[in-house]
């Protein structure tokens, strides 16, 4: 079983259908849909064929109501603490298929109260860097994350996003992950240039580092052995990469989980993800 801790909100995903008309209209395809990353990796698991149990905190709403019964329909264990407002996120997707994320995470960042029995029967855990930062939701990620070293879970930590690496200080975030000491860091190439900066990704993960950088190959290092290109299958009439990171995870911890090595397991990331694209981002 693959456990995930963090954010469960509702996407709104804006379609743009051409640069933006600023001051006026721009034509689009609006859709409503579940969002947040430790969420989206969870149903990514599941959907793989893979147990998934997704750990967070969502609104005491309707729409929280329906997130939560639309993670459980799709086969994730969802242990989910209620309270306050859900979170949402605008996903703005470009005629290119390159996103922009405007987001509120509501009352994701305010689950505290961990509990052990969060971990019972995992053998993954996986953190996105937004459960780690602001709010309640971080320190009790720290909490979750020691746990599962002293009960000898494989720790994963995602990076997430440069953005959030930048307001919270890149040096700051750095020091943190190594603190954490993960068997596994993903991340994509913004975010791993953010890192560099501050003294760069060797010595944080144990096991392997993979830097995803989209249609290119993934780069997967595992200390002492030097850097793999792992290439992804071509994949045509992209227009929307939402949630292909998480897929890529998804199936990556998968792999790792049944025995596979990094780069083995780098090459299923690939495949999950473009199942995950198909499913809502292609022509």
């Amino acid at each position: 079983m693959i456990g995930t801790l963090g954010d469960l909100v509702e996407d709104i995903a804006v379609r743009l259908h051409g640069p933006v008309n600023l001051a006026s209209d721009t034509d689009a395809v609006i859709r409503r849909r579940r969002g947040g990353s430790a969420a989206n990796t969870a149903v990514a698991v599941a959907r793989a064929g893979g147990r998934a149990r997704f750990i967070g905190q969502v609104g005491d709403d309707a729409i929280g109501t329906a997130l939560v019964s639309e993670l459980e329909a799709d086969g994730v264990e969802a242990v989910v603490d209620r309270g306050g407002r859900t979170g949402t996120i605008v996903v703005l997707v470009d005629h290119l298929g390159e996103r922009t994320m405007l987001t509120d995470r509501g009352a994701c960042a305010d689950l505290d109260g961990p509990d052990p029995a969060w971990l019972d029967g995992l053998q993954v855990l996986h953190v996105p860097a937004y459960s780690l930062v602001g709010g309640r939701l971080a320190e009790t990620a720290v909490t979750v994350v020691n746990w599962a070293h002293e009960q000898g879970v494989i720790v994963s930590i995602d990076a997430s996003s440069a953005a959030v690496i930048e307001a919270f200080g890149p040096q700051r975030m750095r020091s943190l992950l190594w603190s954490l000491q993960p068997h596994v860091l993903l991340c994509n190439e913004m975010e791993a240039r953010v890192l560099a900066r501050a003294g760069g990704l060797e010595g944080i993960a144990t096991a392997a580092t993979v830097v995803k950088q989209g249609a290119d190959p993934a780069l997967v290092s595992v200390p002492g052995e030097g850097l793999v290109e792992v290439p992804a299958p071509p994949l045509v009439g992209v227009i929307d990469t939402t949630g292909a990171g998480d897929a890529f995870a998804a199936g990556f911890l998968l792999a790792v989980a049944d025995g596979a090595l990094a780069v083995e397991a780098a090459g299923y990331g690939h495949r999950v993800a473009q199942d995950a694209i198909r499913a809502h981002g292609t022509a």
